[in-house]
């Protein structure tokens, strides 16, 4: 694996955790002006705190899927077997993401400590998120083993 390949993959993992935060800030518009609108702000603060990983999960699966399909297409067909390199790259996309979500929660987590329930959803959300990018990556090898090319980006 290159040195920009892995820098890709990395970013693609960043990109997951962007567009996961984007999510929930989409979820709190929704929530705050369609849902339940009319409260303070601090109303709203409290509540995305016991929102976010439940955000955080149902969002991710999606994209880490996607991510997991895209990343595993890049694999060098000429090279032999791309199962391999797919399921690879789905992991370091995935490993990206996990590293971040971990250090954010355990820095959120250092001032007030961490509940059992909050380890579960930490739990949940990165072994969901493992899932999808493995199936996503399965699913771009099957279909480039089959002729197509899944996550090609042209």
């Amino acid at each position: 694996m290159t040195i920009v390949r892995l820098a890709s993959l990395i970013g693609v993992g960043l990109l997951v955790m962007v567009l996961n935060i984007v999510m929930s800030i989409l979820y709190m518009v929704i929530y705050g002006h369609l849902i339940n609108p009319g409260h303070p702000k601090e109303f709203y603060d409290e509540h995305i705190k016991a929102a976010a990983p439940y955000c955080s999960i149902v969002a991710g699966i999606p994209l880490m899927f996607l991510a997991g399909l895209w990343v595993a297409g890049w694999a060098d067909a000429g090279a032999g077997s791309t199962a391999p390199l797919g399921l690879k790259a789905a992991l370091a996309v995935w490993m990206t993401y996990a590293v971040i979500d971990l250090a954010i929660v355990l820095a959120a987590g250092a001032k007030e400590g961490l509940t059992t329930k909050m380890w579960v959803l930490v739990a949940v959300s990165l072994i969901t998120k493992l899932a999808a990018a493995w199936a996503g990556a399965l699913v771009a090898i099957r279909y480039t083993i089959h002729g197509g090319s899944a996550g090609s980006a042209g």
